[in-house]
């Protein structure tokens, strides 16, 4: 458990450094849509982490059924959240993980000037609140970017469970570990010089984290408006729809509103200077 701390410290350090790189850097859901995926959603939040076919993403898939059984007991199923509307907030204590099974959050920080900078991005199969295991405070708040199915997982029953369940304890140190990967990556990314490679480098990620979930890594739909890609990268609104544009005119990708299909991916790795094998 010594080492599983270790882990939790040297996390929250990252994600402080991570917001603190944020500050220095300085597809809308079609409303007659809504109230139909909303009710999709509606009923989803019941299903069993058994029948969710995200769950080898958020817990061990080589956990018996009786295993399962008592990690699904442990799950709180709400009903979907709306566009705009907050899991947790800065300053909120922190009593639960968050498992975003349907549709995009977003997490971000305000500063003293009252001006908000974005620290990421989570899909659906992806693990929100690591960072305040150290603290016991969560010191950013994570919003629904489109209308989100969220499972609560209670964490004093993840440290009880990790206890008996030894391949939930090693899910967890798996899932620090990618936690630790996102964030190094993170950096690289923010360390990019141009704003063309910055987009690349993104556009890649998104790539790779929809592929890690079955969904085409080529083609998909970016949940976040332009005003958060530019935050979060540290550019102007104009610069990321310029260099959209110009990776458009150069036959590279394909946008039509927040739909994407990546046409050369090796140019695109070319652009980002990245490795194009998971794409």
């Amino acid at each position: 458990m010594l080492i599983l701390q270790f882990l939790f410290n040297w996390h929250h350090m990252r994600l402080e450094s991570r917001a603190k790189t944020a500050i220095v850097l300085g597809n809308k859901i079609n409303e007659s849509n809504l109230d139909g995926e909303y009710q999709f959603m509606k009923n989803q939040f019941t299903v069993s982490c058994q029948a969710c076919s995200l769950s080898e993403l958020c817990i061990p898939n080589s956990l018996s059924t009786s295993e399962m059984d008592i990690v699904d007991a442990t799950i709180k199923r709400a009903e979907p959240i709306q566009k705009n509307k907050s899991i947790f907030e800065d300053g909120d204590k922190f009593l639960s993980l968050y498992a975003v099974r349907s549709g995009a959050i977003k997490s971000f920080s305000i500063d003293e000037k009252g001006e908000e900078h974005v620290i990421g991005f989570y899909l659906p199969g992806e693990l929100i609140g690591l960072d305040a295991i150290d603290t016991g405070i969560h010191n950013h708040t994570a919003k629904a970017l489109e209308t989100s199915s969220i499972c609560e997982i209670p964490y004093e029953q993840v440290e009880y469970l990790s206890g008996k369940i030894s391949k939930l304890q090693k899910h967890m140190f798996r899932l620090l570990s990618r936690e630790i990967h996102e964030d190094q990556e993170l950096q690289l990314l923010l360390s990019k010089k141009t704003a063309d490679e910055k987009i690349g480098a993104f556009l890649i990620n998104l790539s790779a984290r929809y592929k890690q979930r079955q969904l085409s890594p080529t083609s998909f739909r970016l949940p976040m408006p332009r005003t958060d890609i530019a935050n979060y990268l540290g550019l102007a609104v104009e610069t990321v729809s310029r260099v959209l544009t110009r990776l458009q005119d150069q036959l590279i990708l394909s946008v039509d509103g927040k739909e994407v299909e990546i046409l050369d991916a090796q140019k695109l790795c070319q652009v980002s200077h990245m490795d194009c094998s998971n794409i």
